[in-house]
């Protein structure tokens, strides 16, 4: 039965990433065709896309129960992104820090699971108690307010990318290649398909293995599923890394980050309130740590070097200790 999970889980992954990247060549084109322009598609659904997974997963989750897994993938997504990927990448190559990046995208990253910590944990956190709770007892549940606040940060931020590339046409995307209509809703209609198997497979198949090896859907959701939905920036940041091809690999990484957390955190609790464990607080507290210590060493040279790198995998594969044993 585990080597039947193991395979749906992979079957799954497959699904989102494929199902992704073919969702988006269909909407790319099909946004074409309605005269959209190519930087709104671009930074809208293109950039996006690299959130679908995350986005069917959690959803997915949160329509399951399994709100941990919800949470937790969208926190572990990010977590991994800026430790994970970024320090990788650093070991091939000095990675370069655009000022964009800092002004705009490093505060955004930082303070939406800040104020979210704050608002569901605050009662906790003054008073103590957060050291003295069980990893799972609840703080909070993410919806209405929180939903909301979360769903315009998101608009919010796609308004702020979209005058960015209005002032600074010379960072719009470029146009993407057209193709027949047939084609279009093929791949529009093929790709979602993909993406809402793949996401039910994963889901299925995660809380199988949780139960299996008698490990919580958090951890799961922190380890498995956020690493499997992070592959492909994880591909395509290293990849770039390897041929020097760094210079947007920080703004990427950021950007991913706050549409996991602001639509695909936020999409999913407006579907259905995600409730949040002591364990997701001191995730969401981790997550801004890390970010603070990326804007650190970012300062430094402008740029993220080699012992930098180093530094950030220790601190990741530490806190994947810290989370397979508390």
């Amino acid at each position: 039965m585990i080597l039947l999970y193991i395979v749906l889980l992979v079957a799954g992954f497959v699904g989102l990433v494929k199902g992704a990247d073919i969702f988006v060549d269909g909407s790319s084109a099909a946004a074409k065709k309605l005269k959209v322009p190519p930087m709104v598609i671009g930074l809208t659904v293109v950039s996006m896309g690299t959130s679908l997974p995350e986005l069917a997963v959690s959803i997915t989750a949160a329509k399951a129960g399994s709100n941990e897994i919800a949470l937790s993938n969208v926190l572990g997504s990010n977590i991994f992104n800026i430790l994970g990927i970024l320090g990788f990448c650093a070991l091939f190559c000095a990675i370069p820090v655009k000022k964009i990046s800092v002004v705009r995208d490093f505060p955004v990253v930082a303070l939406a699971p800040l104020t979210i910590a704050l608002w569901l944990g605050w009662d906790v956190i003054r008073s103590g108690r957060i050291f003295d709770m069980m990893v799972s007892e609840e703080v909070g549940v993410i919806q209405g307010g929180i939903a909301a606040y979360l769903v315009i940060g998101f608009i919010l931020y796609i308004l702020a990318l979209v005058y960015d590339a209005k002032i600074h046409p010379e960072n719009a995307p470029s146009e993407t290649a057209t193709m027949p209509n047939l084609k279009c809703i093929v791949f529009i209609v093929g790709g979602a398909v993909l993406i809402i198997a793949g996401g039910q497979a994963v889901v299925y198949s995660a809380k199988g293995i949780a139960s299996a090896f008698h490990m919580t859907e958090t951890l799961v959701g922190l380890t498995v599923v956020a690493l499997g939905t992070s592959l492909p920036e994880f591909v395509t940041s290293v990849v770039a890394a390897k041929k020097g091809e760094v210079d947007l690999a920080v703004g990427n990484v950021l950007g991913s980050d706050i549409f996991n957390f602001l639509m695909v955190l936020g999409i999913s609790s407006v579907i259905d309130p995600i409730s949040m464990n002591v364990a997701s607080l001191y995730d969401m507290i981790i997550l801004v740590l890390a970010t603070l210590l990326l804007f650190i060493f970012s300062l430094t040279r402008k740029t993220l070097v080699r012992f930098e790198g180093v530094i950030m995998l220790i601190i990741y594969a530490l806190y994947m200790v810290y989370a397979a044993v508390r």
